[in-house]
């Protein structure tokens, strides 16, 4: 025994790294757990979040407020009530639009990849970037690719021209005029003069194009996907090698792609509007 007592005393201690990564854990863990509550109960006060949750109302109140300040919570000064705030519900939204869009797009995927013979793809704007969420992928032998969750500069593709060709100038001019515009190749529109060019060739067309502008020796046709409020919220594409996309072909998939994008549209029940 006193053996095994002087092992236990010998035993080195949590680094200080450890302790605080533990320690942010559980703020996590803690804080989710409020979160949870203040959803379910649809507004509650602290005495009962503390009562439910097992935590001491001063852990509670601090939590709440941390919460607060990310717009995740909110507070009503007059009847103490913590209810769920914007932010917690742009994400949840965000998720159902997701899932509800990855699931509805595939057929629509599908068939316009059988009708152009390219890769089709539908993605999503996100802080100015878009995000590849689905694809069905051509039967060629060489083929565009976009792995699920791969982020792209919204100046230098399809689906992200398609997208803001929907916005204002001002916002675009907002989103995009304070940060660089990544050059590619010779073909990127990588200043705003130049993309704001591109933009209004798009509304005119109806749909974009990504002439070689990301990837020498691809080129993509993409038209935007709007919600109920209809707002532009994703695009659908093909893309190919531009060997087998001359103008000629682009020129024919541009009215293919947008009738893809106006039935998906009606599919998710948004509300078309013109670009």
């Amino acid at each position: 025994m006193a053996e095994n007592r002087e092992k236990t005393r010998g035993r080195p201690g949590r680094k200080p790294a450890e302790n605080a990564a533990a320690s942010s854990v559980q703020v996590l863990d803690r804080s989710l757990k409020l979160l949870g509550l203040v959803a379910e109960a649809d507004g509650a006060v602290l005495t009962d979040l503390a009562d439910r949750s097992g935590m001491a109302p001063s852990t509670v109140h601090r939590l709440l407020t941390s919460l607060a300040q990310h717009g995740m919570v909110t507070h009503d000064g007059e009847t103490g009530a913590w209810t769920i705030g914007v932010k917690a519900f742009e994400i949840g939204t965000a998720y159902l639009r997701f899932r509800k869009l990855g699931s509805i797009s595939r057929p629509f995927l599908k068939q316009l990849m059988e009708e152009s013979g390219e890769t089709a793809n539908i993605a999503i704007e996100e802080d100015g970037d878009v995000v590849f969420i689905s694809q069905a992928e051509s039967h060629a032998p060489m083929r565009a690719f976009f792995r699920p969750g791969r982020r792209g500069p919204i100046h230098a593709s399809g689906i992200g021209k398609a997208i803001i060709s929907t916005w204002p100038d001002s916002r675009i001019e907002a989103v995009l005029g304070s940060r660089p515009l990544q050059h590619f190749t010779d073909k990127t529109r990588d200043t705003l003069p130049k993309l704001l060019t591109d933009v209004a060739e798009i509304r005119s067309r109806g749909w974009s194009i990504d002439d070689e502008e990301h990837t020498l020796g691809m080129r993509c046709v993409a038209a935007p996907i709007f919600d109920e409020y209809g707002d532009a919220i994703a695009g659908i594409s093909v893309s190919g090698p531009a060997v087998r996309l001359p103008d000629q072909k682009v020129d024919a998939l541009g009215p293919l792609v947008r009738a893809a994008a106006e039935e998906l549209t009606k599919a998710m029940g948004g509300r078309l509007r013109c670009v």
